[in-house]
């Protein structure tokens, strides 16, 4: 059987599915913590309960992922794991040159929404590399974020930070809270040669 993205295996492992939810759960609680950064009276304590409920999804996915055989992960096949470093390591390349360009130029309200931008990129190239199709509405969604955020920006006196915080926030919580449940009620994973 074969998946969309043409590979052997069509359901994802726990351990899969428990290092999904354990860094979408982190990077929730660091995308609230960012969205923190304007100080908007009354959404503060909303953004520590996302962070807090975020970190209880990375810890429980790490917890299933980390207790699952590493032989049963899709980046335990060398050439995946080399493609994910690739797409992370040009993600982060491509982040970091793009928020220096804006701070240079003045425009460093803008970073958080150039970062949202990219982080909602590298989801579209990670959804074959990881089997995971749930991937690619992330990324939409994420995307979608980073638009709503430059244009509130550039139209009202709300933070772009804070709109990027709490939608990218409330994307990843979601979808990590979702594999998290994936993985608590799918089987155990079978160590494989």
């Amino acid at each position: 059987m074969t998946t969309t993205f043409g590979q052997s295996r069509s359901v994802r492992t726990r351990r899969d599915l428990g290092v999904t939810a354990l860094v979408e759960g982190f990077f929730a609680a660091a995308w609230f913590g960012w969205g923190q950064q304007a100080q908007v009276a009354g959404l503060e304590v909303w953004l520590d309960i996302g962070s807090v409920v975020a970190l209880l999804v990375a810890v429980g996915g790490a917890v299933i992922g980390l207790r699952s055989p590493a032989s049963t992960a899709v980046l335990h096949d060398r050439s995946a794991g080399r493609r994910y470093g690739i797409t992370v390591g040009i993600e982060f390349g491509v982040a970091g040159v793009g928020a220096w360009v804006l701070g240079a130029a003045g425009q460093a309200e803008f970073i958080p929404v150039w970062v949202c931008a990219i982080v909602g990129l590298h989801f579209f190239a990670l959804a074959p590399i990881l089997r995971d199709r749930t991937l690619v509405p992330l990324g939409v969604l994420t995307c979608a974020v980073a638009v709503a955020a430059l244009v509130v920006g550039l139209a009202t006196g709300l933070d772009a930070s804070t709109v990027t915080g709490v939608g990218t926030g409330c994307c990843l919580l979601a979808f990590g809270g979702y594999a998290l449940a994936r993985a608590v009620s799918s089987r155990p994973d079978r160590a494989t040669p």
